[in-house]
């Protein structure tokens, strides 16, 4: 059985809508231009709240999911979503996922990730309450709400646009693909999506695989899913100039593919292509400018 070995050698570190009432989070507010814990039925997060000149001024938020076996402090260290947060103003969560009987931080998103021990623990309830306690307690701007997650993170964040499409404006994936169970996915409403994905990821395969006997689904086939929930056309815009996000690989090595030509409620579905990138790119500075891009130019409608 081939497990998402998912605990990053990330480059600095070696390295059904839910209706139920807002959970009481104890403890005084993050103060504005700091990180600070917030409980949650027990499980509490991190969340960072920009400094601001009009504290009143309603935010996004972005959810910051990691993937398995890693946690919230390694996530961000890879990503570097505070210093965006900081200066872009948006608020930012970081969830941590439960640990399995082995001690291995998970969330549970689709058969095929990464709940392997069993545990049934519903991580799209606690995601959907965690919006609701940001929400409840920080002036949040509702048509602007975001996740972001590396594998099974990124898996998760697809689970979250299913299940909770009424409070998920887009979501990024980078390496986690879409249910293979395509029925089982019913957003109520379109959510833009970006996937980025390298070409030579051996953990998460672009061309799509199988993990513990259940499959899941390939890049294109995870677009395709997308493309029919938001009402898109399958015309892809190819125009947009290459970046550079990894810097293992010389030049211009990341591709983008967009669509939205029909896609409902001004939302698109894109493709970032790591020609030769890996499960964990070791990411140029380029990356969280491009990703918080690509989050703060969409809103609900």
């Amino acid at each position: 059985m081939r497990l998402f070995a998912v605990l990053l050698v990330l480059p600095l570190l070696a390295a059904c809508e839910s209706t139920a009432e807002v959970p009481s989070s104890g403890g005084p507010p993050v103060r504005s231009g700091t990180t600070g814990t917030v409980d949650l039925d027990g499980r509490p997060f991190q969340l960072h709240v920009p400094g601001s000149s009009d504290p009143a001024a309603k935010a996004p938020l972005v959810v910051l999911l990691h993937g398995f076996t890693s946690d919230a402090a390694q996530i961000e260290s890879y990503f570097k979503l505070t210093a965006e947060s900081q200066r872009r103003g948006f608020l930012l969560a970081m969830p941590d996922g439960t640990k399995d009987r082995e001690g291995r931080r998970f969330w549970n998103a689709t058969q095929a990730c990464c709940d392997f021990g069993g545990l049934g623990t519903d991580d799209s309830g606690y995601l959907s309450r965690l919006i609701d306690t940001v929400v409840a307690r920080y002036p949040v701007d509702t048509k602007r709400v975001y996740f972001v997650g590396h594998s099974n993170g990124g898996f998760m964040s697809y689970r979250m646009a299913c299940e909770h499409a009424t409070k998920v404006t887009a979501i990024v994936s980078l390496a986690g693909m879409a249910t293979a169970d395509v029925a089982a996915c019913k957003p109520q409403r379109p959510v833009s999506i970006l996937q980025v994905h390298g070409t030579d990821d051996r953990t998460v395969l672009f061309e799509g695989g199988g993990n513990a006997g259940r499959s899941y689904p390939s890049v294109d086939a995870t677009l395709a899913q997308w493309r029919g929930h938001n009402g898109c056309a399958d015309e892809a815009d190819a125009s947009a100039a290459p970046m550079d996000l990894d810097s293992n690989l010389a030049g211009q090595e990341t591709t983008v593919t967009t669509y939205r030509s029909g896609c409902r409620d001004a939302t698109r579905v894109e493709l970032w292509t790591i020609k030769g990138g890996s499960h964990g790119p070791a990411f140029t500075s380029n990356f969280a400018p491009a990703v918080t891009d690509f989050l703060l130019a969409l809103s609900s409608q």
